[in-house]
């Protein structure tokens, strides 16, 4: 894995100005990609887009025009662009061990054979600092700028992770899972409401302490699911985000198991949506995961209250949970976002969940028609700007504007040579053979990418992440 240690160890040293010169692309709309062969990107002092030129021949014209005479270059090859930086807007990093160990499980089965044993364990910071450190920089190197996590109920390991993402320069929304129902295992549940409120208290003033304007790391409020919570439980956590203004993450109508559990469980309720919103929990600071089974008046409700939706693909294919109807709900006006759902899912890369939304989209359309398909520009929106929006961050991140900061990913394909030999290991799994259009190139790699196109991320204009083919 390539190096990520610049952002531990720089985040005190101050940013030079750099020009990154090059072709670039991002979503300019849901439907359309912005592709621009020869751009120059200005990135200021604090990280953050100064200017953005396009059609450029000389950059010594360019630093002349804008006055940076002293300035870092960085120039990128022509089978090479910049990216926004993904966001995975739902990502379990304590079960990151875990990742394709799911057997022929569902949901309910897997949470007790898998996944809540593993957790428990990272009580041992030992442990959890291994864990969390290699699912930090893991992301980081499939390009993952920013991650809305869920740790495990323990103070100290949820405080450890926020400290490891804030030392190797990663965004990210760290979350106390909270659990108090009989339905949690006697050795991993919240002896109480008032303990899981305290815990979560204790981690948001944790997190404000090291990161007092939330820049890189944010607490959110995590309670697990509905039926690991009790009512009582519910509605505390939902005054104490009134209280905080943090934002909120939890899981929804995932499973029709699940959902008939709901309802036993919270008789009083109108449905699942109604359980989180009876709580004061369904606000615009709501990430809500999977919402694959939702109702009309469901879908409704959450449209009125702003709140937004992680769709997770693999996830909800690898534990047979059901096909999320994405385009409805973008019909709708609900922000969605793509989440790797790490253990569920079996990829902590957001490029896989491109892929897999796509094909999720495909056996929807099988059955209710062509209208419900994602293109591959629609799903890097979804990696991108959508997820920018579901976390409440689309003024700072998520494209490549002025006044946004550098959260960007640098893609790099291979030349085959003419006579088709030279198979080099550092040019990644996407042959361009040159006479590819851009937009077949980036297909390309959307299709067929991985890791090892990402040879270089940077947060907030600090390199967070380079592999041996980055060459500055």
């Amino acid at each position: 894995m390539g190096s990520d240690t610049q952002a531990g160890q720089g985040r005190k040293i101050p940013l030079e100005r750099t020009i990154y010169v090059g072709s670039f692309v991002h979503c300019k709309t849901l439907q359309e990609l912005d592709i621009c062969d020869e751009g120059a990107i200005g990135v200021d002092e604090t990280g953050t887009i100064a200017f953005v030129e396009r059609g450029v021949k000389d950059v010594a014209k360019v630093q002349e025009r804008h006055g940076w005479g002293v300035c870092k270059v960085v120039r990128i090859g022509s089978t090479s662009f910049f990216f926004p930086g993904f966001i995975d807007t739902h990502i379990h990093a304590s079960q990151y061990p875990n990742a394709g160990i799911f057997g022929k499980s569902t949901l309910l089965d897997w949470l007790n054979t898998y996944t809540f044993p593993l957790e428990s364990s990272l009580s041992d910071l030992d442990k959890a600092t291994r864990i969390y450190s290699r699912a930090v920089s893991r992301t980081l190197s499939h390009g993952t700028t920013t991650a809305a996590y869920y740790a495990t109920i323990h103070v100290p390991a949820t405080n450890l992770l926020a400290d490891i993402c804030l030392a190797k320069g990663q965004r990210a929304f760290v979350g106390r899972v909270c659990m108090n129902s009989d339905l949690s295992p006697d050795f991993y549940r919240d002896e109480s409401v008032e303990a899981a409120v305290a815990a979560s208290r204790a981690c948001i003033d944790y997190i404000t302490s090291i990161d007092p304007k939330y820049e890189l790391v944010s607490p959110i409020l995590t309670p697990r699911f509905a039926p690991s919570c009790t009512a009582d439980c519910l509605a505390a956590l939902g005054a104490l985000q009134k209280e905080t203004g943090v934002p909120a993450q939890t899981h929804i109508a995932e499973n029709k198991s699940e959902i008939e559990l709901v309802a036993k469980l919270f008789p009083e309720r109108l449905n699942y949506t109604d359980v989180y919103d009876a709580a004061g929990l369904l606000t615009s600071k709501m990430i809500l995961a999977h919402a694959v089974h939702l109702s009309d008046s469901e879908i409704a409700t959450i449209r009125a209250r702003d709140a937004k939706i992680a769709h997770c693909p693999a996830s909800n294919t690898a534990l047979t949970s059901g096909c999320a109807r994405v385009r409805r709900l973008l019909d709708e006006g609900i922000a969605v976002g793509l989440g790797t759902d790490v253990s569920g899912g079996f990829s902590a890369s957001v490029l896989e969940m491109v892929r897999q939304a796509i094909w999720v989209s495909r056996h929807v359309a099988m059955t209710e028609g062509d209208d419900t398909k994602l293109s591959a520009e629609e799903a890097l929106w979804l990696g991108t700007r959508g997820g920018a929006r579901v976390v409440g961050l689309e003024d700072r991140i998520g494209g490549f504007e002025v006044g946004k900061e550098w959260d960007a990913q640098l893609i790099s394909m291979g030349d085959v040579e003419e006579d088709g030999e030279g198979l080099h290991a550092h040019h990644g799994p996407v042959d361009m053979f040159g006479w590819e259009g851009w937009e077949d190139r980036v297909h390309k790699w959307v299709y067929g990418g991985d890791d090892r196109n990402t040879i270089a991320v940077w947060v907030r204009g600090r390199l967070v992440h380079s592999t041996s083919g980055f060459r500055q």
